[in-house]
């Protein structure tokens, strides 16, 4: 299964503006994770589009075998800078390179939206154990926040029709499917202060922002500083954590 085209050439671009401009996980969320995934050494986890580990890293610290899933070359690039103890291969959500009944539990982190959903959850069905879970994660930018309208007014120009967390359509293979039962949430709100370099860096990011062109790019980049030039410095942003878990029906 290929990548979405979008995906592939925003994300290859914007591998580093990714991993310097997009927050880490909360602890809170990541003692949750560890707890209702019961990782620890002996358990095997694969971070399924795992970027440029941002998640894998944090987990890692439970001592599971961490295996990063992901099909961009330049993200895998820096996650074997940035979390070498793990397990790099080159795969999709649709054709995970795994082999039956091989993890404990699968994450996935600020991505289901880019995947086929019912065919990676044949996948996950697959790969995982009997009464194995997986969690879907996002740190969700906190769109009511006065900041953040103003900054997705610009980004929304430029969307098009680019899958989103916000649309809402991935949920619907997971209310159809009969082979995962819904198993927990979790949800802890944070904040992130950005100066104008780490929010360039939170704004190309954006995978169909990355995908532009240089001078569309910067077009981009100068609007969201103009508009945020008035206001306090540093910029500090809103975000929720959201967990979805759900568990595997045998």
């Amino acid at each position: 299964m290929s990548v979405h085209e979008q995906a592939a050439h925003g994300f290859e671009a914007g591998a580093g503006a990714y991993e310097r401009g997009r927050p880490d996980y909360p602890p809170a969320a990541i003692d949750w994770l560890t707890e209702q995934l019961s990782l620890r050494p002996g358990r095997v986890l694969a971070d399924v589009g795992a970027g440029t580990g941002k998640l894998t890293r944090a987990l890692l610290a439970s001592g599971a075998t961490v295996l990063a899933i992901e099909p961009v070359a330049g993200m895998r690039e820096l996650l074997a800078r940035e979390a070498p103890a793990a397990r790099r291969l080159d795969g999709t959500a649709e054709r995970l390179p795994l082999a039956d009944s091989s993890v404990d539990a699968i994450v996935v982190a600020q991505a289901f939206h880019w995947f086929d959903g019912p065919r990676a959850l044949v996948e996950f069905h697959r790969a995982l154990r009997p009464l194995g879970r997986f969690a879907l994660v996002w740190n969700r930018r906190r769109s009511e926040q006065s900041q953040w309208l103003q900054i997705n007014a610009i980004l929304d120009r430029y969307r098009g029709d680019t899958p989103s967390h916000a649309s809402g359509n991935w949920r619907q293979a997971l209310e159809a499917t009969e082979l995962f039962a819904p198993a927990g949430e979790f949800n802890t709100a944070f904040e992130l202060a950005h100066d104008s370099a780490q929010l360039v860096d939170r704004i190309t990011s954006t995978s169909f922002i990355a995908a532009l062109d240089d001078a569309r790019r910067s077009e981009v980049v100068e609007q969201v500083l103009a508009l945020t030039a008035s206001g306090p410095q540093p910029l500090v942003l809103g975000y929720d954590c959201e967990i979805s878990l759900f568990e595997r029906r045998d």
